[in-house]
């Protein structure tokens, strides 16, 4: 019976590990992207996954307003945004969602910050937590790229250095996604603070 229940706990293990990345306890490459719907944004619009159907690929960050490493890469994300994003044609999406519920990260203080800041991005609230949990985020800031099929393809930090960055693992994950091919690079781990979970 003992050496039954041993079987079970180490098959549970492996099992755990098979379905996780590296870094991400919670996803691997090739997993589905976590559904988010009428979150609410700062732009006062509600905002879910379908919205960006359309989109070749889709960029999901999860970051706060409180957390200096998140307010450190708000331009990089900004100019991100600014070379991928605009424009009718533009075929690759980013939305921002902040999931922690301390009073600096909630909906009225991001608001501010958004305008203060100048964000071009949708910025999103997640108040349940839930879309952060099942992306498996454990710092902010976290990015998690999809294909148009909406398969994970990159998650990890945006590039390779907060103060002097040499490699930008986001771009170059969107270029191989747009060439049809696959990023060189598909994990990396992420730095910043830590997401802000509420006790279950």
């Amino acid at each position: 019976m003992l050496r039954y229940a041993f079987a079970l706990m180490v098959s549970a293990s492996l099992i755990g590990l098979v379905h996780a990345g590296q870094f991400n306890k919670k996803l691997k490459i090739g997993d589905p992207c976590p559904t988010f719907q009428n979150l609410d944004g700062v732009d006062g619009k509600k905002h879910s996954l379908s919205d960006y159907k359309d989109k070749d690929v889709l960029v999901i960050v999860i970051t706060c307003n409180h957390c200096p490493v998140a307010q450190a890469y708000e331009d990089r994300i900004i100019q991100f945004t600014r070379k991928w994003c605009t424009g009718a044609d533009s075929k690759v999406a980013l939305v921002a969602i902040n999931v922690n519920n301390l009073e600096a990260d909630k909906l009225p203080a991001m608001i501010t910050r958004a305008k203060e800041r100048g964000f071009n991005f949708p910025y999103l609230y997640d108040p349940s937590q839930k879309i952060a949990r099942d992306l498996g985020a454990s710092v902010t800031p976290e990015f998690f790229v999809f294909n148009k099929a909406r398969k994970l393809v990159y998650m990890g930090a945006l590039d390779d250095n907060m103060n002097n960055p040499k490699v930008n693992y986001l771009e170059a994950a969107v270029e191989a996604i747009l060439k049809g091919s696959e990023p060189a690079v598909k994990e990396t781990k992420a730095r910043g603070c830590t997401v802000k979970y509420d006790a279950n």
